[in-house]
């Protein structure tokens, strides 16, 4: 068995701006100011209430709600309406055919919700790569490791055949307590040297560097 868990926005889809526009119309819901972009990527991996209670810390319990509702509501209507761009980094179609290819299998623990993985991952076409799928919507927040417990769980394999792959320090995290191998990728929100001091054993500044890290 082996098994590579996939974290998704920042890993393996560019949600970047998806994700700030929806946080920005959700504040603006809420009656709150917007919080800069810079400390909004800096959120991403995390369930969405504990993501606007980082960014809005001395707002009031209502209004966090507000804004977990809104960003809700502005995220499902721009994909209903065909504004939502979630592009595939590239090379990661090839490399998730490829692992698969050679037996690997493969699954997502994502912040996102389960309807907003399941329209991801089927608007590329990749749904069907995936064993195991899970969210915020049953689990804690990252880095508690209760996603990967149940990822494991449901592939049937041990903690020493897994790796967690992730662009987050709460990825990282996640990982360390779940005791599984964790393996960060440069191209998504935090730096190289914080995946490296949370937990990561090594960092992919490439797919063809990831693709190394998980064959070896």
């Amino acid at each position: 068995m082996k098994l590579a868990i996939f974290d998704c926005d920042g890993t393996l889809v560019d949600g970047q701006a998806a994700v700030c526009e929806a946080m920005e119309a959700a504040f603006a819901e809420a009656g709150l100011p917007a919080p800069p972009r810079t400390s909004i990527r800096r959120i991403v991996g995390l369930s969405l209430p504990q993501a606007v209670r980082a960014l809005a810390p001395d707002a009031q319990p209502d209004q966090q709600a507000a804004a977990v509702a809104a960003y809700k509501t502005a995220f499902r209507s721009a994909r209903e309406d065909g504004r939502l761009e979630e592009p595939l980094f590239d090379g990661l179609r090839e490399l998730l055919n490829g692992l698969h290819a050679d037996g690997w299998t493969l699954a997502v623990a994502t912040g996102k919700s389960d309807r907003g993985l399941g329209a991801c991952l089927a608007g590329h076409g990749i749904a069907d790569l995936f064993t195991s799928l899970q969210t915020a919507d049953r689990h804690p927040s990252k880095p508690d490791p209760a996603m990967l417990e149940a990822a494991l769980f449901e592939s049937g394999a041990q903690a020493e055949e897994a790796v967690m792959i992730g662009d987050t320090t709460f990825d990282m995290a996640m990982a360390r307590a779940a005791q599984v191998r964790a393996i960060g990728v440069s191209w998504g929100y935090h730096s190289i040297d914080e995946l490296l001091e949370a937990g990561a054993e090594a960092v992919a500044g490439t797919i063809a560097e990831l693709k190394e890290l998980l064959d070896g």
